[in-house]
């Protein structure tokens, strides 16, 4: 039995740990460190300052990880600091040169896993060949189409990822090519946050979707903004081509918003854009959450008469907004910081689906 010290000894070093940690010099940081153990959180070549900003938020340090190619371009990687029984995160976006990133991310995946690591997640912002989730029948009606979205998630799952969290995936269907937990965060409440902030008229405005199959995306916007929406009906000729384009909803001396999941070589918004300003919109913006922007996609925003081009920092966009004015910068590094302290603390990730934390 302990004696009326020992108990007297306990009261006071736990008064004093309460003291020391409420305290107004007590950094907040700090305690979520604390209150953190066994975490580790590395970055991938793709988007270090996303990372950064993840780590930030968290208060804790990027985990040392060492990423090289050999002289035949293979991959290299070194993770620089013990795993054994840690809850690993790793933060790579399918941007850049997405085959040498993919392979990264196996790798640093598969590294983690053989060093013990008792749980590995892969923190993918934009899944890369997320487009290539179905046969196509195409202009050909070929069926020897890839399926390789599937491709990469069994990659993924072979390469040890316990876990994969991504945000606005192409088609949400592709959670299933998992046989390990996806939870896929939408980038919504924080759109409809900028919104509110940056669009004086936006309750008279009309949320568009630029293709039939972003039509749940968009009435979900504008059920929560209570306004109405419209769609635009396109046929390809072939991949990154549009033919022809149908307006299905009354635009007329409204605001228009384009919303859609990502933008490539955004001929499909710049020509959508063009069909708005001619149906009698007053403006047209658009709210994309990936924005790849290849090819010649900064020449046609420059040339197009949009107020505004709104993306998320899932990709970095420090060179196309250098090259851009129209476009601007949500960003979701909390939404991802969140999403890891909650799965690391077993906590519901379903909140973030409704609200941005703060």
């Amino acid at each position: 039995m302990p004696g009326r010290a020992d108990t007297n000894r306990a009261r006071c070093l736990l008064k004093n740990k309460l003291t020391a940690q409420f305290s107004p010099k007590f950094s907040v940081g700090k305690y979520l460190g604390r209150k953190m153990p066994n975490i580790k959180v590395f970055s991938g070549s793709s988007h270090p300052d996303l990372a950064q900003k993840v780590v930030d938020r968290l208060g804790i340090e990027l985990g040392r990880v060492v990423a090289k190619k050999f002289s035949n371009l293979e991959t290299n990687v070194e993770i620089g600091e013990s795993v054994r029984g840690e809850d690993v995160y790793i933060v790579q976006s399918g941007s850049g040169e997405i085959n040498d990133n993919l392979m990264e991310l196996l790798i640093m995946i598969n590294a983690c896993k053989i060093a013990s690591a008792s749980r590995v997640t892969a923190v993918i912002p934009c899944f890369p060949y997320a487009r290539q989730d179905k046969k196509d029948k195409g202009v050909q009606h070929t069926s020897r189409a890839p399926i390789s979205a599937k491709l990469v998630a069994n990659m993924l799952s072979v390469a040890g990822a316990d876990h994969i969290i991504t945000m606005d995936l192409h088609a949400s269907q592709i959670q299933g090519f998992f046989d390990i937990p996806v939870d896929n965060l939408y980038a919504e409440p924080a759109v409809l946050k900028w919104i509110k902030e940056n669009i004086p008229e936006w309750r008279n405005c009309i949320i568009v979707s630029p293709d039939a199959g972003g039509a749940k995306r968009v009435t979900s916007i504008a059920d929560r903004l209570n306004v109405d929406f419209a769609l635009i009906h396109k046929e390809r000729k072939k991949a990154n081509e549009v033919a022809a384009m149908v307006l299905v909803g009354d635009v007329k001396d409204r605001v228009a918003i384009l919303v859609d999941d990502m933008a490539d070589t955004c001929g499909t918004i710049c020509h959508a854009a063009d069909k708005l300003l001619e149906a009698g919109a007053t403006k047209v913006y658009a709210i994309l959450t990936h924005g790849i922007f290849s090819g010649p996609a900064i020449s046609r925003i420059n040339n197009a008469c949009f107020e505004a081009v709104v993306v998320t920092n899932s990709i970095p966009q420090d060179r196309h907004m250098k090259e851009c004015s129209k476009i601007q910068v949500i960003d979701v590094s909390m939404m991802f910081a969140e999403a890891v302290r909650r799965t690391h603390n077993g906590e519901s990730v379903s909140y973030l689906f409704s609200n941005v934390p703060y």
